[in-house]
């Protein structure tokens, strides 16, 4: 490859940022930035500060760390000027974007613990919002990505500060180029290629400028999709695809009544673009109130957790129906709750007359995991109900016809059918391409394979009864138990990881557990064994079966099992008392509230990797996310969506 010096570089791309609209500044230290600083507020905000006044501005902006300023960028600032009168000033206009003054400089000198010089920098309104570091052709851009984090501790904090506002790093060396956020803590896994809305990375450095650097697309990209992420107080930039499929469901709300879906595959981040929807649509006037669903209760506390993350307090918990009601009907403009408590207060009469006044209001409805939720009949209710919703639903695996189990009057019910056109999409082989998400390593160990032309092979009835017989059978499950304790230390790098164990129902589930909780009292591992799953209230008790065994002459008879003991909801009890007594809870299934404890405690040490294998059937297979989980056991027939949905458990990136 050949080399082509830095300063190359760093000249073509100043003159293509010029003829792209940014103006050239000459600045060498942060003297001639606070200068230019000063005029370029003027500018923006149409007024003219005197050195005391201008003081008080500069105060203000070298107060706090990188998320501190971030916030101070967006906020507007209220000072006192010389003659005693009060005035407001911005430092961004968040509203219209393009409307801002932008800049170009290169080899600004700022000397901390030691003197660095910075290659390009873009300013907004006179502060160092984009820094760009450019690298000589065949060099590795995380070459780039070093010199950035040395800047983060030897300069960046020096003097008034003002590098701690770069928002956005680009990275390049001509033949590859990359952005991200401004975070001192993300790895290198952490920067991105910019792409076309059809995913075709754009990674050239005189390609990238015209589609990254253009001034109002760079402005849109720091007040629009930047996420200020308050549990961990770090910013957050947009992925291309979660940018084209925000820029689709603006432009399909503000401009459309048609419903839509975004089809952005497991693990590529979903949350973070409904999230980043749902903020930008509760802004449009015309629009009385974002509402996202998610499908089960499960769900709601985890969904809720990434929300409040992103921006906290932006979401009430929705504990009940009533509540959620109250929400409806006062002026909350972004509502998170579940399928089940919007069902209930569209349908219960004592709440249908508390929020009528929405009925013909145009109400947004984003449905999270849309492939599970939207196949019943609170679809219906709810377009029966709402006359001007607007439905999008979010899917990592949209129902077609031929993995459809239901109808939608009498045709296929499919993803398309309930929400029309599929605005955007982001497959699982574009997040493996990019690195967003891993590659599946999979391995079948002890396959049993049908025999073509044998007698199990035409009468499927047998078939089926022979199949459970022998896929049920103790010696089975026995060797099966026994391989997962051997092989669980090298599948989990030596527990540096945790797993998940998926079964095919809860009696078979009951076995498992059964044979780990007795090979660890037999000394064979020190595993720590949780499950979850979910029990039916009145279901068909397996001990009822008509069937009475008569001793043999002189025996006394057995006493009966008690009515309920092999009921799912009373093994899941005496389960949940092993792990209260493992970790020292105090969890049970006697009330909802306390289960649905057990259920995020249990999320949550499995995240926390204090527990080492969790046992499943179908809970935890969607929607739930934890790095730390590498590998599935499955011991159970999964196809079409529930397939890549339970794989996809494993694939999150963690460094």
């Amino acid at each position: 490859m050949s080399s082509q010096p830095e300063y190359i570089l760093e000249q073509k791309l100043i003159e293509q940022l010029l003829q792209l609209g940014h103006k050239k500044v000459s600045i060498r230290n942060e003297s001639d930035l606070i200068q230019n600083l000063k005029s370029q507020l003027e500018i923006h905000n149409k007024k003219t500060f005197s050195d005391t006044e201008f003081e008080k501005i500069l105060n203000h902006l070298s107060k706090g760390n990188v998320f501190e300023k971030a916030k101070t960028l967006r906020d507007r600032f209220h000072f006192v000027k010389d003659d005693g009168s009060s005035e407001w000033i911005e430092f961004i206009s968040q509203d219209h974007w393009c409307q801002n003054q932008f800049q170009v400089t290169h080899q600004i000198a700022q000397e901390g613990n030691y003197k660095n010089r910075y290659d390009v920098t873009i300013l907004i309104n006179g502060l160092p919002l984009v820094q760009i570091e450019l690298k000589r052709r065949g060099l590795e851009m995380k070459e780039a990505f070093n010199q950035i984090n040395r800047y983060h501790h030897q300069s960046f904090n020096s003097g008034s500060g003002l590098f701690n506002y770069v928002q956005l790093f680009i990275i390049s060396n001509g033949v590859n180029t990359k952005y991200y956020s401004n975070n001192a803590k993300q790895t290198f896994k952490q920067t991105f290629f910019w792409s076309d809305e059809h995913n075709n990375n754009i990674t050239q450095l005189d390609h990238f400028a015209p589609a990254f650097l253009e001034p109002c697309h760079i402005a849109k990209m720091i007040t629009k999709y930047i996420v200020l992420n308050e549990t961990n107080k770090i910013l957050m930039v947009l992925r291309p695809y979660q940018y084209y499929a925000v820029e689709k469901i603006v432009d399909r709300v503000r401009n459309t009544d048609k419903n839509g879906f975004i089809w952005h595959t497991t693990g590529s981040g979903k949350t973070l673009t409904s999230f980043k929807a749902s903020q930008i649509l509760k802004e449009i006037p015309k629009v009385e109130k974002v509402v996202f669903v998610v499908d089960r209760k499960d769900l709601d506390y985890q969904t809720q957790k990434e929300f409040d993350a992103f921006e906290k307090g932006s979401v009430d918990a929705t504990e009940n129906t009533a509540h959620l009601v109250k929400q409806l009907s006062d002026n909350t403009k972004l509502i998170v709750t579940t399928l089940q408590k919007l069902n209930t207060a569209i349908t219960k009469e004592k709440h249908g007359n508390k929020i009528d006044k929405l009925k013909d209001k145009k109400v947004v409805f984003i449905f999270d995991e849309c492939h599970r939720s939207q196949f019943g009949d609170t679809h219906q209710n709810i377009k029966k109900y709402f006359k001007n919703a607007q439905m999008i639903g979010f899917t990592g695996t949209p129902i077609s016809e031929v993995n459809s189990i239901g109808k939608i009057d009498g045709a296929p019910a499919t993803t398309n059918r309930l929400f029309e056109d599929c605005l955007h999409k982001y497959v699982i082989t574009d997040a493996i391409r990019d690195d967003n998400v891993l590659k599946f390593s999979v391995e079948y160990v002890g396959r049993y394979k049908e025999k073509e032309g044998s007698n199990t092979y035409i009468d499927t009835d047998v078939e089926a009864i022979d199949t459970q017989e022998l896929l049920e059978s103790p010696k089975r499950l026995e060797k099966i138990t026994d391989y997962l304790i051997a092989e669980y230390g090298r599948k989990t790098h030596n527990s540096t990881f945790n797993a998940m164990f998926c079964v095919s129902s809860i009696d078979v589930l009951q076995k498992y557990y059964d044979l780990f909780q007795k090979k660890k009292e037999e000394g064979k591992h020190q595993l720590k064994i949780a499950t979850i799953f979910s029990y039916g209230t009145n279901e068909e008790s397996i001990d009822s079966n008509g069937i009475y065994i008569e001793p043999e002459l002189g025996m006394v008879a057995e006493p009966q099992a008690q009515y309920g003991d092999f009921h799912s909801r009373n093994v899941l009890e005496r389960y949940i008392g092993h792990y209260n007594e493992m970790f020292g809870t105090n969890f049970t299934t006697k009330d909802s509230q306390s289960f649905y404890n057990y259920y995020n405690d249990i999320a949550k040490r499995v995240r926390n990797k204090e527990v080492d294998l969790i046992i499943v059937v179908n809970m935890f297979l969607t929607g739930f996310d934890s790095p730390q989980l590498n590998t599935l056991f499955v011991d159970k027939n999964l196809k079409y969506h529930g397939l890549i949905q339970a794989f996809s458990r494993t694939n999150r990136l963690l460094n």
